[in-house]
């Protein structure tokens, strides 16, 4: 997040050999990121339906043949409509130009990046269509959690749904249409969708990283215990001294690597987060937002001889957190102040307002800006020169949606009001030692 928006626009802007992705290659240590085959359709008899009321979509890998590339398909749930058994075709091998860590130095010009994700949902017709038919029964009242299970860091929030003029369905990304959470079984390690809904009600516990210490005008009108060392926000998570605590915020910088040691959030490693219990998210079931780059991506790791999905959002609700907000990619540091303040604002102003529907409106907003400024643009304008502003415009939609919320859709978040000044002066003086 330390790159300004402009710069970045600027460096993908370099013309030759931008428009199409670069193969995928392994990343080098310490850096920050991000063959036509059909597979034929296969279709098997779906599981009963897990015991929840919202709708469901589980996604899981396809292994074809050795040699052949990775894929993936999905089987899916909903009451009042048919459920979609498990679905794999030529459509469904892993994208690897569609992933939001792309939009960085050196991905994909941001039109080109919003372009490819169109042209993926347009393969994923058999899901697509089931939502519309999800869409039609339950209308805006609709709820959806995706549990995927791939890591191939596929962009849900910006699937791109067909309208349905027929029954007054608009189209439009996902994300913006229908109120979305994700899901990571961490607890249990397995694949049930959440059931409990969490509310979390209290102070914010917050750690900021100097180059984010703006990031704390956010939360002025609450209850706030500020950290700017990583070493005593993380003693804190371990203790229970404290009063509940509705939010836990990091603003900070992360890396995602193909090597775990790698793995960062405010230059702790994954495994450090591991050592630690947690207890007060066990506690209090706090809310978790990791406004941090990549702090949304997983590793598909075997380094210890068990492999799974290895990533911050697993280790937080493993821990107990009621959700997680993250980031699936290098989100600029203007943007993703934005979506804090209106998050908060948006939660807080009505506390039974789900976090998911928070979410929804915060993309539907900046989807409403990207359109009144033109779309999604040409890479040119018409004297052939570089159209800046269009691809910073781009880019801007593109960060609405790397913040994905994992947690049950129907989960809410409360903050509580600050103390009185004097008391509350002593508290952020002793929290920022």
């Amino acid at each position: 997040m330390r790159d300004d928006a402009l710069d970045v626009i600027r460096r993908l802007g370099r013309r030759a050999g931008q428009v199409l992705p670069a193969p995928r290659t392994a990343v080098p240590a310490g850096t920050s990121t991000g063959t036509p085959l059909g597979l034929g359709a296969v279709a098997v008899d779906a599981r009963q339906a897990p015991g929840t009321t919202y709708a469901r979509i589980r996604v899981r890998r396809r292994r074809p043949s050795p040699g052949l590339a990775e894929a993936f398909g999905f089987e899916a749930w909903c009451r009042g409509v048919p459920p979609l058994p498990y679905t794999s075709g030529g459509g469904q091998r892993r994208p690897a130009a569609i992933s939001l860590g792309n939009a960085r130095p050196g991905g994909e010009p941001p039109s080109e990046l919003l372009r490819s994700i169109r042209r993926w949902s347009l393969n994923q017709g058999p899901l697509t269509g089931w939502i519309n038919r999800c869409r039609q029964v339950h209308g805006d009242a609709l709820q959806l959690v995706i549990l995927d299970q791939t890591g191939f860091d596929l962009p849900w929030e910006a699937l791109t749904l067909p309208p349905v003029p027929e029954a007054g369905l608009p189209g439009g990304m996902l994300g913006m249409l229908v109120d979305l959470a994700r899901w990571f079984d961490a607890v249990r390690g397995g694949d049930d969708f959440p059931t409990d809904v969490a509310a979390p009600a209290g102070a914010v516990l917050g750690y900021f990283h100097p180059d984010m210490g703006s990031d704390r005008d956010v939360f002025r009108r609450y209850r706030h215990r500020p950290h700017s060392g990583i070493v005593s926000f993380l003693r804190s998570l371990d203790e229970t001294a404290a009063d509940p605590t509705g939010l836990v915020y990091m603003g900070c910088h992360g890396t995602f690597d193909q090597e775990l040691s790698n793995l960062t959030l405010a230059d702790v490693t994954w495994a450090e987060y591991h050592d630690h219990d947690m207890r007060l998210l066990g506690r209090d079931g706090s809310l978790v937002c990791l406004n941090a780059c990549h702090s949304g991506r997983f590793l598909d790791d075997d380094g210890d001889g068990r492999q799974y999905l290895r990533g911050f959002t697993e280790v937080f609700l493993g821990n107990g957190a009621g959700g997680c907000i993250v980031t699936a990619g290098k989100v600029g540091d203007a943007e993703a102040r934005e979506l804090i303040r209106r998050l908060v604002e948006t939660v807080t102003a009505d506390p039974d307002r789900p976090v998911a529907r928070a979410l929804r409106a915060f993309r539907a907003a900046a989807h409403e800006t990207f359109l009144a400024e033109g779309g999604i643009p040409l890479m040119v304008l018409e004297d052939g020169s570089f159209d800046e502003r269009g691809q910073r415009n781009a880019l801007r939609l593109l960060y609405s949606l790397m913040f994905q919320y994992y947690g049950h859709p129907l989960s809410t978040l409360h903050l509580t009001g600050r103390y009185a000044d004097g008391p509350r002066a002593r508290e952020e003086a002793e929290h920022e030692r």
